[in-house]
């Protein structure tokens, strides 16, 4: 039989008053009890895990006592981990975890996803899209067709928030040569960092004061999860990332649209606006 035993001088007393024998041979405990200073926090009866603590007796004996006991071998405490809530995967409705009731989690399918599971079927190619602008007004991107787009999700208050220059400086020094056949647009987001907390007034006012953005800033939309832009869930399909994966990791990252309406490339965040200039121009020759 394994009994829970106390403070290590209380054990070694314990044990030559009952004769008690613990198995030599193994590693101590990992972590001592909250209560005592060596302590064993815990053995195994039955699967059930139990601890009793008595009265600590002073550190220089306990410390003596340790030393001079043989090792023991307790199970390994992640086997606690049997005994706590279950990790099976919840029932999924629509991709949303089953909490509660079904009745409540129903009405957790919000009108906006239903919106963009709609979108996504009835979208062939990006001039199928209509995302919103400042003003939440509808803009067809059949109105860009025929151009050179650089999608981007923004952030005011990211890192990479100076890249803002750099865009403009791109869309600038291109529309100089191309005129209206390459277009920026950028989607403020907030999903990563918090790092765009500001309503759609605040994000047009700073990108015009601190970059004179003249490229279309869109209204602020989410890019990943399921109520993200339907746009962005097209473009993520269309050209996953490093390795297959389509999520995007975090602001700034950039989307180039052809002439035809198809995904020529997509880059990180870390990649410079100015870096792109090439394979913008190498889309304008093709006519």
């Amino acid at each position: 039989m394994l009994g829970s035993v106390g403070c290590a001088a209380r054990a070694r007393g314990a044990l030559l008053e009952t004769g008690l024998k613990l198995r030599p041979g193994s590693p101590q405990p990992s972590s001592y009890c909250s209560k005592h200073s060596a302590c064993i926090p815990r053995v195994v009866t039955r699967g059930m895990f139990r601890q009793l603590h008595t009265r600590a007796f002073p550190a220089t004996t306990a410390a003596a006592s340790v030393a001079a006991r043989p090792k023991y071998h307790l199970p390994s405490y992640n086997l606690i981990r049997t005994c706590g809530p279950s990790t099976r995967p919840l029932p999924l409705i629509n991709n949303l975890p089953l909490r509660g009731n079904i009745g409540t989690n129903a009405n957790a399918i919000t009108n906006k996803q239903l919106h963009t599971t709609a979108a996504m079927a009835s979208a062939t190619g990006f001039y199928d899209f209509k995302p919103l602008d400042k003003r939440g007004q509808e803009v067809p991107l059949a109105d860009y067709k025929g151009k050179v787009v650089l999608v981007v999700n923004t952030a005011s208050k990211c890192g990479f928030t100076p890249q803002y220059a750099g865009l403009e400086k791109l869309y600038k020094d291109i529309k100089e040569k191309h005129g209206d056949d390459f277009v920026v647009l950028g989607f403020p987001c907030n999903q990563f960092g918090g790092q765009e907390p500001g309503s759609d007034d605040d994000i047009q006012n700073f990108c015009q004061v601190n970059y004179g953005v003249s490229f279309p800033i869109m209204q602020k939309t989410d890019v990943n999860g399921d109520n993200a832009n339907p746009l962005f869930q097209w473009l993520k399909e269309e050209k996953p990332g490093i390795m297959g994966l389509k999520r995007i990791k975090w602001n700034f990252e950039k989307f180039l649209i052809g002439r035809d309406g198809q995904v020529k490339g997509r880059w990180a965040s870390t990649t410079k606006p100015e870096s792109l200039e090439k394979p913008i121009l190498e889309e304008l020759a093709k006519k």
